[in-house]
């Protein structure tokens, strides 16, 4: 387990960068914690973005649409599901099989989720987020 300190957005959209330049090839999963405000979706976006070498991309928080899928990566926000009923309407499994999936809330599908996932935390401290991975 690690951590590390992001004191503004342009170390987030590094750290991200990193992170995506990393994770080679699908299937793999990257679980995104944290409060409301923390960042979740600008990780995801940076990951989104340089993983697809698009800085410029429209990467859309997913929080109302569920699900935002970008040539092989698919991005969630289960924050509104309530059961493995909607997640078999919204696509997560064959994602989760095939693609490069970030999901935030994940602690609504935990029980469905690969024993292999990478799991980031982030956690508000003042005008600081530390970010612990595992």
């Amino acid at each position: 387990m690690s951590k590390i300190r992001i004191k503004a957005l342009g170390e987030m959209i590094t750290f991200a960068g990193r992170i995506a330049k990393k994770v080679a090839q699908p299937p793999k999963t990257i679980l995104l914690y944290g409060d409301l405000g923390t960042g979740k979706t600008e990780f995801a976006r940076a990951f989104i973005r340089a993983k697809l070498g698009d800085p410029n991309l429209v990467v859309p928080s997913p929080t109302f649409t569920i699900v935002q899928n970008y040539n092989g990566i698919s991005h969630f926000d289960l924050y509104r599901i309530k059961s493995a009923a909607e997640l078999y309407e919204i696509g997560f499994f064959d994602a989760i099989q095939n693609d490069i999936v970030l999901i935030e809330w994940s602690e609504r599908g935990e029980r469905f989720l690969p024993k292999s996932a990478i799991h980031i935390n982030i956690e508000l401290d003042g005008d600081e987020r530390i970010i612990t991975i595992s």
